[in-house]
């Protein structure tokens, strides 16, 4: 499938390293509002919607998590970028691990949140999209995805944030959120996470339902080198729920002093 051009928002000096900010499944780039301000301090960051979210376009589906990466590739072709750091929370982390692995040479770190490398199963999947596409998704997803993206003390304490999300949620349009459904049913990452050989951290949160822990710790633990944090009292929007931690994690990783590449066997011309 032909890349799409992205809809991104940038932050932060024009020469510093660039930050690239893939969100979650159903979300737009103003669910990464917390990590704006004080990432920004040191990176050119890039907040970008997926296609089929915000204010990208929405072709035709379904699509695979190769072409929401090969946008990522043709948003930083746009913007000039040879290399830039990635992080992504869900859908975007999977973006990020699919990045990583087959254009090594354009991700510098990477970071991981609440996310995983195969989600089956694919049934389940194909099922929430065809009910998407018939009903939409304010009626089919919304409050039971925002029921797993927050803690039930925190949401709360923190109803119009709960609120906000749910709307992105409902905003989202039916066949790109159905198509990205599509394309995690059809993904498995795994064979290929022992390629992946820039620096990677991954985040984990203990009472996510949506990717519990031990999606992190299994990718953690096929990617050389990686290192894993688990946050407590936080769900799926870990990025939203412990804002200040998350962005001390990344901010941490991204001003790591570099370390030597780990080993990782290519096949010949990869």
């Amino acid at each position: 499938m032909t890349p799409v051009d992205l809809h991104c928002d940038l932050v932060g000096p024009e020469t510093a390293p660039a930050l690239l900010l893939g969100g979650s499944l159903g979300t737009t780039r103003a669910m990464w509002e917390p990590q704006l301000g004080p990432l920004s301090a040191r990176h050119r960051v890039i907040a970008f919607d997926h296609r089929g979210h915000g204010r990208s376009p929405v072709p035709r589906g379904p699509y695979t998590i190769a072409d929401l990466g090969a946008d990522v590739l043709a948003l930083m072709d746009r913007l000039g970028l040879e290399r830039a750091s990635y992080c992504g929370l869900s859908i975007g982390g999977m973006v990020g691990q699919w990045l990583a692995i087959s254009a090594p040479e354009r991700i510098e770190r990477l970071i991981l949140i609440c996310t995983s490398a195969y989600l089956p199963p694919a049934d389940a999947w194909r099922e929430r999209a065809a009910a998407v596409r018939a009903a939409g998704t304010p009626a089919v997803v919304a409050d039971a995805v925002v029921a797993r993206w927050f803690t039930a003390d925190w949401a709360k304490r923190n109803p119009d944030v709960v609120a906000r999300h749910r709307q992105m949620i409902c905003d989202t349009p039916a066949d790109g959120y159905a198509a990205c459904c599509e394309a995690i049913a059809a993904m498995d990452l795994r064979p290929s996470l022992g390629l992946i050989s820039a620096p990677t951290l991954v985040i984990a949160a203990r009472q996510d339902p949506a990717t519990p822990p031990e999606h992190g710790e299994a990718i953690a633990a096929s990617v050389p080198g990686a290192t894993l944090e688990v946050l407590d009292a936080a769900a799926h929007l870990a990025s939203v729920e412990r804002a200040e931690a998350v962005t001390a994690l990344v901010a941490a990783h991204l001003q790591a002093p570099a370390a030597a590449s780990p080993a990782v066997d290519r096949p010949r011309g990869a």
